[in-house]
């Protein structure tokens, strides 16, 4: 159908040329509509003689059925047309009755359609204010209490259950009328602005501020605080067993059986996994992973696997599998069980035969190169007769065909037009597990689904550019007879001013730019942990990203501040001088040092955590807070400015200072004031007497631009992009308090910033990480 039939009779439907041209751009619902057209042709039945109404009611349906039910759409058109099918809920409850038979693709039985959808039930108006009353009545209090803040949600919800065919504009009309009869005329109150509520600390306290789902998704979007366990309890997937609802999902005459032998074996239950490969560290992409599959699966009270998928021993290390479970637990996740992909060696190597029997995998002898890309060009093997694939592949894993002169393909093209992609290839290389007991093994487009398969997964979530595999991973599944989980897609978590390529990092590791895997100027798990990213600030910042199939890049200003948001509640203060200067107090108020306890949180009033300080008559402050000639609007210590000294209730005055060959200044002689007969100074510093020496790591942006990988930004490739002088190593002066502290504590050195315990800290000597600076304006004290 041409562009311009198509707008004519999309105008005949009742709809304006504008509104046919917005629709033209969807071609999903551009195809329904046309199939509606050519269904109303052959019922014979113009577009002008549809009843007042029906055309709307055509459009509904054709932007609301899934696709696995377009072979019901002709039989619906003829109930529309009929009048049968008379406003939108009996057109929502006409598809899903449909989605249901869709599953077994058994015939429809008229009758009971229309029994389902409640064709020609009438439910009068009498009936519908007897059932308003009644649930107005069990809400009585509470609508009496909260009034016209009320939320009838739940109460419409009731009603119409109770009477699922009444008009849902009846319905509100009628309780709107009741609802003014309770509680009269609204008042002043009623109308005035409701309070904002502040969110409650918690241990997970992202906003979910911009949660904008992929259309199957549906996430509700509020302003409070979410959890990320709270976030995917408003993410509508399918339920357990109702695969078959959801868009795309192919299926079979074995469909319905293979549900229900599921359902016996989960029982109902939500099944999630997590599937990284053991050949690198994980990175903060992986945590959006991480707590989507586990937080999915806690908001349904389900369980999620960790599962390795161990097919390629090559590239994997018995370190990349520790690493992995560790990042996990410290995300705070437990997995189910732990299972491996080469688990199902066997049963995987078993189903190939089938493929091969079936006619729907062959042996093919085209190199890596001639694959490479998306080669439109059919294997010259493609054809080969079935035994000859089947003795080939026999050969395959017996080891009599070398590495990389045959491969077992599928017969397949994938959305993005890859042709037949590999099965099986040849590795002579031991296994981790399996030792060499095999010499062939599974790719991902083979495993990947399979496995789920085996564990009973109900919902594959990954990541967007899996999406041009989801052909392939229902084919197959469905090929082999098996029952097929539903894969779900959701944007890639990335990060700006960083690289997290496996290849990428150790080639900043060989070059010597960073330390290792966990050094703190990368954006891997391990390296934010060593840094003293919180793991509760990290599932935040997944929980603020939401749940989006949208593509996009973040700023590292956004995880810093979740970071920030987490340790300004946790981390304990602390003074530190980064860079000391020596200040002697010439008429010291005691003739003894004087022990003071300061709070660990001063801003929590409730939280009695505190710890003793030392205070006597020589002091260590920072360097930048003494300047012989300030500029305007200097606010700290100078020849004629006074500062105070944070928690020791003194003024102190510069009355000389004592200089190096070079006049630096290398010591202050002051006096000092008690706080309550002293001017009132314009700051109050940190300062540290009777020092423990620490080390500090300050650590700055690895790359100068957003994008370091993208050729256009940085045309000499990455490397090149390498900010230089990163980490600045600092011997500092901290409170003696600070000497119990353990690998991976956190503090807030006061004015400065948060830090945390580094693995490199001995008994002799703490080694201390900057996680964050402090917020821009949170030394202005």
């Amino acid at each position: 159908m041409d562009e311009a039939t198509f707008i004519s009779k999309f105008i005949a439907l009742g709809f304006n040329e504008q509104k046919a041209k917005e629709t033209l751009k969807n071609a999903t619902l551009t195809k329904n509509i046309t199939a509606a057209f050519n269904s109303l042709d052959n019922h014979n039945k113009k577009i002008e003689e549809l009843t007042k109404g029906s055309g709307a009611l055509v459009y509904h349906l054709c932007s609301k059925i899934k696709p696995q039910s377009l072979q019901y759409l002709d039989l619906l058109i003829s109930l529309i047309t009929e009048n049968k099918l008379d406003n939108n809920l009996r057109v929502d409850l006409a598809l899903e009755f449909v989605l249901s038979h869709s599953v077994s693709n058994t015939t429809i039985n008229v009758a009971d359609l229309e029994k389902h959808c409640g064709v020609n039930v009438v439910v009068t108006p009498e009936e519908i204010e007897e059932v308003v009353a009644e649930v107005i009545k069990k809400n009585k209090k509470e609508l009496e209490e909260q009034r016209y803040r009320f939320n009838t949600g739940k109460m419409l919800a009731e009603i119409r259950s109770k009477i699922p065919f009444a008009d849902g504009k009846a319905i509100k009309s009628e309780v709107d009328c009741q609802i003014f009869y309770l509680l009269g005329a609204k008042t002043e109150a009623d109308l005035a602005p409701q309070p904002k509520k502040k969110a409650a600390p918690s241990n997970n306290t992202a906003t979910s501020k911009s949660v904008k789902p992929k259309e199957e998704e549906e996430v509700s979007n509020d302003d409070t605080a979410l959890t990320i366990t709270e976030l995917m309890k408003k993410v509508k997937f399918h339920a357990p067993g109702e695969n078959y609802k959801t868009d795309g999902y192919v299926t079979t005459p074995e469909t319905e059986r293979l549900l229900k032998e599921h359902l016996k074996i989960t029982g109902g239950q939500v099944r999630t996994r997590f599937p990284p490969e053991p050949n690198g560290i994980l990175h903060i992409g992986h945590a959006k992973a991480i707590n989507i599959n586990f937080g999915y699966a806690a908001a349904k009270n389900g369980i999620c696997f960790l599962r390795y998928d161990d097919t390629n021993p090559e590239k994997e290390e018995e370190k990349f599998f520790i690493a992995i479970k560790d990042m996990v637990e410290w995300l705070g996740y437990k997995p189910h069980k732990i299972t491996h992909s080469s688990d199902n060696f066997q049963q995987l190597y078993e189903w190939a035969v089938v493929l091969i029997k079936k006619g729907l995998a062959y042996v093919c002898h085209q190199t890596a190169d001639e694959m490479k890309g998306f080669n439109t060009i059919l294997s010259p093997w493609r054809d080969r007769p079935i035994e000859e694939s089947l003795q080939l592949f026999e050969d395959m894993k017996n080891g009599k065909i070398d590495e990389g002169a045959a491969t077992l393909r599928m017969k397949i093209t994938l959305e993005e037009g890859k042709v037949d992609p590999v099965a099986y290839r040849i590795k002579f290389i031991a296994h981790h597990r399996t030792c060499n007991d095999w010499c062939i093994y599974p790719t991902y487009d083979y495993t990947h689904c399979l496995c789920d398969s085996i564990e009973h997964i109900t919902h594959s979530l990954c990541t967007k550019e899996f999406q041009t595999r989801r052909s392939s991973y229902y084919w197959l599944c469905n090929a082999l007879n098996i029952y097929c989980p539903v894969q779900w897609e959701y944007g890639r978590l990335n990060v700006n001013y960083t690289v997290v390529s496996k290849r990428k990092i150790a080639k900043l590791i060989t070059e010597k730019i960073v330390a290792d895997w966990d050094d703190p100027r990368l954006f891997t798990l391990t390296a934010l942990r060593r840094r003293g990213f919180p793991s509760e600030a990290i599932n935040n910042f997944c929980a603020l990203m939401g749940v989006t199939g949208s593509q996009g890049s973040v700023d590292p200003s956004m995880l810093e501040a979740c970071v920030r948001d987490v340790l300004n509640v946790t981390a304990p203060r602390k003074l530190v001088v980064l860079e000391p200067l020596k200040i002697t107090i010439t008429n010291f108020i005691s003739d003894k040092p004087i022990i003071l306890t300061v709070p660990d949180f001063p801003s929590q009033p409730d939280n009695k955590s505190s710890h003793n300080i030392t205070f006597d008559r020589v002091v260590y402050i920072e360097q930048s807070d003494f300047k012989e000639s300030p500029e305007k609007g200097y606010r700290r210590l100078s020849p004629n400015q006074t500062v105070g000294l944070r928690h020791a209730g003194v003024v102190i005055k510069v009355v000389e200072i004592k200089r190096d060959s070079n006049g630096k200044p290398i010591e202050l002689f002051c006096t000092c004031e008690k706080s309550e007969t002293a001017e009132k100074p314009k700051a109050y510093i940190q300062w540290v007497s009777v020092p423990q020496i620490i080390e500090v790591r300050l650590y700055e942006r690895l790359f100068l631009h957003k994008n370091p990988e993208d050729i256009n930004e940085v045309p000499n490739g990455f490397l090149s992009d390498c900010n230089k002088d990163t980490l600045k190593i600092l011997k500092s002066y901290a409170d003696k308090s600070i000497t119990t502290a353990k690998v991976y504590d956190k503090f807030q050195f006061e004015r400065i910033g948060f830090f945390s315990v580094d693995p490199d800290s001995t008994s002799d000597k703490l080694v201390f990480n900057r996680t964050v600076s402090l917020k821009e304006d949170s030394g202005k004290e």
